[in-house]
Order: structure tokens, then sequence, then C-alpha cells
């Protein structure tokens, strides 16, 4: 075996789980010897029990981590035990904070340990009854009233002060995510906000440094991040994405669900001008019914009605952030809601900001594990939660295990494998993990 070989096999193995409205992810990984990432397995089931980000049913959603991860457990050949989880809904809120470190000496160098100890003091920030603190994030640091400093580690000073970005969610809310990952036999490393997790998979460091608002559209909510200078400024989750446009088509179509569904992911558009006024559908009708005829640019007023909303609900965000003029690389669109024709156009239009799809696919590495359709499949935004919660593990693993030997996931002996395949016991994780994705449907062929 060459030392490559060997270097890559010891790589930690993460698990990102993507617990959104309307599937389940768990996608399997690590990092490859040149360094991006390498997707072992990935197992999908439907969300039953998650409403617009929140679990609303304990067991539905047990029910889908169990077979997400055995599906994934199977393909990657790793025994899963730990995850991490993604995180989003309604309740989340963020605030900006100001905290300070009187250090004992100005000799000694600021050290990690410092950051560490003034991130700690926020944690314990007085909120609002019935609200836990998820995530404390750092921005500019302040030496001895030197103000700007995006990394003290190594400068000299007694007065350490920094403004931090802290995102908060309902206790219950997180209780209820921790207790579904617990019942289906498994550990949470780490809670990680959605959106944090999406920009990791599809933002650049260029973006992030220019200034860009990440846009993740699930099935159930739409989340929002805002970066500048490289640092996260702003974030917001908005109640709705591409379930309420289903239900708008519903509606204003008088059909199924299913169908109402299909109709969106087929000949759905944001812009009803982009079609034409003589493209018509037929979808069939319940039982002993006629089929309905339905017109495409009907279908897209009803679409484009939606969607307008949910962007003048972003919009609204980015001019409460305070950085509308300072984002010089617009807006990135991601998430299953990113895949609706047209979609970037009326962004465009509606906030004046440039825009564009974002895919997954920058930090995966040619995969020669994975069956080709899903390699490919993994490459559309829709994954992009569940990707990014995979690299948010993977690099809280290699922070925690540097200099030491990775006693995460283990690859199982074949005869294990054989023997686990055999009687069907995939179930358990890996020690590492993070996060949950958003938009999936079943791909049922109505119009044949």
């Amino acid at each position: 075996m060459d030392k490559s070989s060997t270097n890559e096999r010891s790589a930690p193995i993460a698990v990102g789980l993507d617990i959104g409205t309307t599937k389940i992810c768990a996608i399997v990984g690590r990092r490859s010897k040149n360094g991006k990432i390498e997707v072992l397995g990935i197992g999908k089931a439907e969300s039953a029990g998650v409403t617009r980000g929140m679990v609303s049913n304990i067991d539905k959603t047990v029910q889908g981590i169990i077979q997400a991860v055995e599906v994934a457990g199977a393909q990657s050949n790793v025994e899963i035990k730990v995850v991490n989880v993604g995180i989003a809904g309604q309740h989340i809120k963020s605030l900006q904070h100001r905290g300070l470190l009187t250090r004992r000496s100005q000799e000694n160098e600021i050290s990690r340990k410092d950051i560490e100890k003034l991130v700690e003091d926020m944690y314990n920030l007085v909120l609002a009854p019935g609200e836990e603190i998820i995530h404390v994030l750092p921005q500019e640091f302040t030496v001895d009233n030197e103000p700007g400093i995006k990394d003290p580690i190594g400068m000299a000073g007694v007065r350490l002060e920094a403004n931090f970005h802290i995102i908060s969610g309902q206790v219950t809310a997180i209780k209820n995510i921790v207790k579904c990952v617990n019942k289906a036999q498994l550990d949470s490393q780490e809670l990680i906000l959605e959106p944090l997790a999406s920009s990791e998979s599809v933002l650049s460091d260029e973006e992030k440094e220019a200034g860009v608002v990440l846009v993740d559209i699930g099935g159930g909510t739409t989340d929002v991040a805002i970066f500048h200078e490289g640092i996260i400024r702003h974030t917001a989750v908005i109640p709705f994405g591409g379930n309420s446009v289903t239900e708008d088509i519903r509606e204003g179509c008088s059909v199924m669900r299913n169908i109402a569904e299909q109709l969106k992911l087929r000949f759905g558009s944001a812009l009803a001008d982009e079609n034409k006024e003589n493209e018509i559908v037929c979808v069939p009708g319940l039982r002993g019914r006629e089929p309905k005829e339905i017109s495409v640019k009907n279908l897209a007023f009803v679409i484009q009605a939606r969607m307008e909303e949910i962007v003048e609900h972003i919009y609204y965000e980015i001019k409460t952030s305070g950085y509308e003029k300072k984002l010089i690389a617009g807006i990135v669109i991601t998430g299953g809601g990113a895949q609706l024709k047209h979609l970037a156009q009326l962004v465009e239009f509606v906030t004046g900001l440039d825009c564009r799809i974002g895919y997954p696919n920058e930090h995966l590495a040619k995969n020669e594990v994975l069956p080709k359709p899903t390699y490919d499949d993994l490459q559309s935004p829709m994954y992009a939660t569940g990707i990014g919660l995979l690299i948010k593990g993977i690099q809280k693993m290699e922070y925690e295990m540097a200099g030491q030997t990775p006693t995460a996931a283990s690859i199982k002996p074949k005869e294990k494998y054989e023997e686990e395949k055999k009687f069907g016991l995939f179930g358990k994780l890996l020690e590492t993990g993070k996060r949950f994705i958003k938009d999936d449907i079943k791909d049922e062929d109505f119009l044949k």
C-alpha cells in the first residue's frame, strides 16, 4: 500500500445529517489527499415529521433518520455513530454583542485559549426565557483600543475585545432535534445553522470577502446569510419555501398536491412572461373524471406571485443588515428551490443585485466510490446543506484531532460488512458530525 493511500485512509470520516422539510439526507465523507471532499456514501429518506424546518412528529422523523443513515452506512461501508446535524426554522434569531477580556500579562502573546475564553463568556449571555445560544461567531477584534483586527493570536496586549454575531433558537426546537437523533441510536457532535453549512459548500472565500448574500431555498424555509470581508454579518430564516409554492399551485390550479409538485418541477417558471400563451399541460383527473388542462403561463403566474413574496422578504433582510451597498458578489441562491427556472432573473429584477445559482460541486473530489448517477445527483443545489454539514464536521474533527491519531469511524472489515449486509444490521454512526438540508421530491411520473 502506498503512502498516499495510507494517509487518505487515516483521514477522519464525518457524517452530515440534513433533517429537512421534504427530505432527510445523510452524507458520509472525508477529505481526500488533494484537499477536496470525498463522499463515501449518501442515504436519503422522505421527511414526514418536519414542518417549516421544525420537528412536528418525533417518530416519523426518527424513522426517516434511521432509514437515511442505514443506506449511507451500507453504501460507505462505515459504522455511523455520530452526526453533524443542521438546524433551521422561524425560531432562529441573531444579535450582535461585544465581549471584553482583560489579560493579566502584556508580555505573553494572545493565544487561542484567550479567544476561546472570550467565546465561552458569550454563552453566558442572558436571553429571553426558552431560548438557547446555538453559535457564537467572532467578527472583528480590538487589542488595547486598536480596532479592526481579524486574527489577534500572537499579538501582545492586555485588553482584548471582540464583536460577536450570536445565533439563538428555541430550547424546545433544539431538544426535539437532539431527541430524534438520540432515538435513532446516534449522537450529535454539533448542531449547525443550515445557512452556515450551505455557505461552506457553495461560496468561495473571494465572494465572502467581497460581500455576498447566501439564500438557501428549502421546502419549508428560506435561509439567508450575509457575508462581508470574510465575516458573517447577518442571518435570518424566512418561514416560506418550495412547499409554499406547491400549495399555491394546488389551490390555484385545483389539482392534487403530488401533481402540483410535479407541475412545479417540470413546467414551473418564476417569470410568467418567459412562457408562451398556447403551452398547455394535460394532467390526469381523479377517478372517473376527465383530464385537466392547465396553461403553463397561468402556472407561472401562480409561482411568480409566491416567489416575488419570498424575494421581497430576502431583500428586506438585506436592507435591514445595512450591507445593501457593499455586496459586490451579489446573491447566491442554493437549495432545492434554486432549481426553479428563471429564478435568478427574478431575483436580479427585484433586488438589482447580481445573482447566480450555487452548486456544491466546487469542493467535491472526483468520485470513484459512488455510482455515477448518484455522484451527478450530489452536485444538485438541494444537497448544498448536507455537503456543508459534512465539511463542517470534517473541519471540526481536523481541528480537534490535530497531532492526534484519528479515532473516528473506521472502515469495517470485509467479513463484518458482508455479515451485516446479510442480516440487515446497518444502523450506528461514526464519531464525528453535523447538520441538515432541504428540498427533495419523489420522482413520480404522472405524465406518461
